[in-house]
């Protein structure tokens, strides 16, 4: 768009039995955001959620899909904008930073800005939760870069080449570790901002259970590995597999050396077999990864037919 232009800026509320937090959500938006178009995506609510977001003001729509990672992918799909808000319904987010987040996105020319949640109150951010984050954010930085600090927060600011290059392929909460890993894997600009943290109202309930969901986005984790780092984590399947091996393998050569002999055939049978399944590991981790880099490179490709955010309008 023309430097001078403003951004068109697009606010999107996933949103699932929020009518207790909806319109706060939506007005607070609307205070900060005045030009911003306001979407609330309803996922079968039962509580009315659509109609207090309609008497707030909001644009609402549906999806049928359960799950938050459906409702982001039907948003992403829909909605026409050169800036998006992402945030959750739950007027636990501060609307105040939404402006510097956007500023910043536009000046340094990014495209992703996450607002790092930063709150003392017990009843905010759980210690499971907090806990969770922490481990899951340090396991992501270890495997695929050390440029992230809140792995799931829900307050995010994207690009327009980010949000229609994105494939979003997690249905439930996984969405922000998929996010943030599609961010790291193309090299793409991103930034932190911290912003407050604050309860849920009496009355709401979160949607997000401390095990479950963390099992899953665990399970989201080891998906990408494989899908993204795959010699990474075939290539340790087989190093392990030749650890083992060689275990099983000592005491067999002590008593060959000792007697010649090898009174254990099944063990050595064992040890022969580890060892050709951790040569297969490590040359199926070779193949595969040289297929994931050529994805890569057309996911970079895609993702670079979309101009930056004040470079003029996309070639898509």
């Amino acid at each position: 768009m023309n430097a001078n232009k403003t951004p068109k800026v697009a606010v999107l509320i996933p949103c699932y039995n929020e009518a207790l937090t909806i319109a706060k959500v939506v007005q607070d938006f609307r205070r900060n955001l005045p030009g911003s178009d306001i979407y609330v995506y309803d996922n079968n609510s039962n509580d009315g959620t659509i109609n207090v977001a309609k008497q707030a003001g909001a644009i609402v729509r549906s999806e049928s899909l359960q799950g938050k990672g459906n409702v982001v992918r039907r948003m992403f799909a829909d909605i026409e904008a050169d800036v998006y808000v992402m945030i959750d319904g739950d007027a636990t987010y501060d609307a105040d930073s939404a402006s510097l987040m956007i500023d910043k996105l536009v000046a340094d020319k990014l495209d992703m800005v996450t607002g790092v949640r930063k709150s003392h109150i017990q009843e905010a951010y759980r210690a499971g939760h907090r806990m969770g984050n922490k481990l899951f954010s340090l396991l992501i930085a270890k495997i695929f870069g050390d440029r992230i600090s809140d792995l799931l927060s829900g307050y995010r600011v994207f690009s327009r080449r980010f949000v229609k290059s994105f494939p979003a392929l997690s249905g439930e909460f996984e969405i922000e570790t998929e996010l943030t890993v599609h961010a790291l894997e193309l090299r793409m600009p991103i930034a932190e901002v911290e912003t407050p943290y604050g309860a849920r109202p009496e009355g709401s309930v979160s949607k997000l259970s401390t095990y479950k969901d963390g099992i899953k986005i665990l399970f989201t984790v080891l998906k990408l590995v494989k899908n993204e780092r795959p010699l990474t984590l075939f290539g340790c399947l087989g190093l392990a597999l030749f650890l083992i091996s060689l275990l099983l393998a000592a005491p067999l050569l002590t008593t060959y050396l000792e007697t010649g002999l090898v009174p254990r055939l099944p063990t050595a049978l064992l040890v022969v077999g580890i060892n050709i399944i951790g040569v297969f590991s490590i040359f199926s981790g070779i193949i595969i990864d040289s297929i994931s880099n050529s994805r890569r490179e057309m996911k970079r490709l895609f993702y670079l037919t979309y101009r930056s955010v004040d470079d003029g309008q996309d070639l898509a």
